[in-house]
């Protein structure tokens, strides 16, 4: 899968872009590089449709001169020269950020996990082999049940990271990801669930989610009537669930910018609680084999693990070099510097503040399901919602809807939901009763980096509006 000497000709290239910007004058440059190699196979129908395997990547370059910027990407270096032309042009048209400097070399910890030589063994036939696998596997667990959607894939990608104040990175990743959308129809009525599972190592044969796909497909149907009216009540989220919400809302409003601009729901109460006291967010960029840590952010600054929420109470938040430069130089704070928090999710555009591992905890402990259940008593549990990146991250209001719902009495499932509406603030419900399940799963993100979250009971600030 990955070409002989793959990592040393990216750095190859880099150094020629980098000739090219010590020859253009500029105070300061940095330039990222990737080069990703892989293989897929696509699902759909119960069958495999699709193979496929090839290779991407480019360059991103970035100049700063007297405070200002400008970027360009590439993907051939015969267009450096162009490039950082180009940038320097953009540079120039660009307001000066007074301080704006790009970081210096400063000591890193190299974190584990994250590139796995196995991968680079697995050719389509064993993917192949897995789908089929996968396929089997559903059809033991629910025959009626079908693979409408869904696939499995690896890569692997070499990266560089070097600016002209004498950092250097470079290393590998690797990737092994899996996801299905399974339905379900029995006597017309049609039942549907998507999971997904991706790691930095080798995936099991059969992950955990195929198994998760299946049963919420069951579940859900067998449909009950139900009043339709809204309702105040308690909501189980699965992890699933309540991901798309919590990476929607929750992450953007720890960035700095966001708050210092008032732009985040959390504006202006640092110091102060914003969540219930039991619950801590932490964003860990150490995580050995996580999807998104690593030894040095998009800029080069040392990564780190940082409390951002601490038993309620917000004790921090998120910063790149440049936003901390640009909201010091505008006067919204006084003194802001980076946390290593500088996200590069490509060639295509220049490092920007974001989270990488995130873990949602409690110290009030735990929670198997049946647990859960008993604490909600009356309620309902949310496997999935429609809609989730409507939210809105400033205010922390959403509004969705979702065809995964059961509704809970006094403890016990008594049905599945066709659908319905699911509405109310983030934030509130976050500062309110919250409980904690004990499966924390790897979730991915609409925002940025990763999330890690368990299976959660909001009490408080939710309406469910059954259709």
């Amino acid at each position: 899968m990955l070409p002989d000497g793959a990592e040393d000709r990216l750095l190859a290239n880099a150094n020629i872009i980098a000739d090219v910007c010590k020859a253009s004058g500029v105070d300061q440059w940095d330039l990222v590089g990737f080069q990703s190699y892989g293989h897929q196979l696509d699902i759909e129908a119960g069958k495999i449709t699709m193979a496929g395997g090839g290779g991407e990547g480019g360059f991103g370059v970035r100049v700063v001169d007297q405070g200002k910027f400008g970027f360009a990407h590439l993907v051939d270096v015969k267009g450096a020269e162009r490039a950082v032309s180009q940038a320097i042009s953009i540079a120039k048209k660009s307001p000066s950020v007074k301080d704006f400097v790009l970081p210096s070399l400063q000591p890193a910890t190299e974190v584990a996990g994250r590139f796995d030589a196995r991968l680079l063994d697995l050719h389509p036939e064993d993917l192949l082999e897995q789908a089929d696998a996968v396929l089997s596997e559903v059809k033991s667990l629910e025959e009626r049940a079908v693979v409408t959607g869904g696939g499995v894939g690896v890569s692997a990608t070499a990266g560089c990271l070097m600016n002209s104040e004498g950092i250097l990175s470079t290393g590998m990743t690797s990737s092994h990801g899996i996801g299905l959308q399974v339905t379900l129809d029995v006597d017309g009525q049609v039942t549907s669930s998507y999971q997904g599972e991706s790691s930095r190592t080798q995936l099991e044969a059969i992950p955990a989610c195929v198994g998760r796909t299946v049963h919420w497909a069951q579940i859900t149907q067998n449909t009950i009537d139900v009043e339709s009216t809204p309702v105040d009540t308690p909501v189980l989220m699965t992890s699933e669930g309540f991901s798309p919400l919590f990476s929607m809302v929750v992450p953007p409003a720890m960035t700095g910018e966001k708050m210092v601009r008032k732009e985040s729901f959390w504006s202006e109460k640092l110091g102060q609680q914003v969540m219930n006291p039991s619950l801590s967010i932490v964003d860990d960029g150490l995580l050995p084999g996580g999807m998104s840590s690593g030894a040095r952010d998009g800029e080069g600054v040392p990564r780190r693990q940082q409390t951002l929420v601490e038993n309620g109470n917000m004790i921090g938040m998120l910063w790149s070099t440049r936003d901390a430069a640009q909201q010091v130089a505008e006067g919204r704070i006084e003194q802001a510097t980076s946390t290593g928090s500088a996200s590069s999710g490509g060639h295509q555009a220049p490092p920007s503040t974001g989270c990488t591992e995130v873990f949602l905890t409690s110290n009030a402990g735990t929670r198997d399901w049946d647990e859960l259940l008993a604490a909600m008593d009356d309620g309902y549990v949310v496997n999935s919602v429609m809609g989730a990146h409507t939210a809105n991250p400033s205010s922390g209001d959403f509004s969705v809807t979702t065809s995964s719902i059961l509704k809970v009495e006094q403890g016990e499932v008594v049905g599945a939901l066709k659908q319905a509406g699911l509405s109310g603030n983030l934030a509130r419900a976050l500062n309110g009763e919250v409980l904690l399940g004990d499966d924390v799963r790897r979730q991915g993100s609409y925002s940025s980096g990763s999330m890690h979250l368990a299976d959660v009971v909001l009490m408080n600030g939710l309406r469910v509006n059954p259709a």
